[in-house]
């Protein structure tokens, strides 16, 4: 599986460019699945449910299912946060993985970058940024990578696909 990421600081637009993305690089006949990373403390299940006591019981992974979807709940009972490799062994096999976050892990990547939030470049000086996407032109003192408009999904999609050597 190809993987390729998003990153950028809070509040730039991260997940709006990927739920964009995602339609778009389907429709040219990708698949796709992705991987956000959040450094708050994720908890799908609700005391009271069985699942949660199943869980909280000591059960490593506790799997819902139902007609619509299911999904695995497995709890890290490792003092360390699993790596990204190790996730992405727990997907199912698709062309391309789309990666929120992870902003330090050595995967290419794409820099959002919105220059009114005040905030420095995330890919300065780190090799695995491949480009930015941005809402205004960038001025001197960007990194010497290619820029494409936040906006324009389709060179964005058009971008990864080309860079992760997909075929359309």
């Amino acid at each position: 599986m190809k993987v390729f990421g998003i990153a950028g600081w809070s509040g730039s637009g991260k997940t709006t460019l990927l739920e964009q993305l995602l339609p778009v690089l389907i429709a040219r006949g990708t698949t796709v699945s992705t991987i956000k990373h959040t450094h708050h403390d994720v908890d799908l299940d609700r005391p009271g449910k069985d699942s949660y006591r199943h869980r909280t019981a000591g059960a490593i992974d506790v799997m819902l299912s139902s007609s619509a979807r299911w999904a695995i709940l497995h709890e890290n009972r490792q003092p360390q946060e699993p790596e990204l490799d190790e996730l992405i062994g727990h997907m199912t096999p698709v062309d391309l993985v789309l990666v929120e976050g992870f902003k330090r892990h050595p995967h290419p990547k794409m820099e959002v970058f919105r220059p009114a939030l005040g905030r420095t470049f995330i890919s300065e000086g780190d090799p695995s940024y491949v480009a930015i996407a941005s809402d205004q032109p960038l001025g001197p003192g960007a990194p010497p990578l290619p820029v494409i408009p936040l906006n324009d999904i389709a060179a964005i999609a058009s971008f990864i696909v080309d860079h992760c050597r997909l075929r359309d």
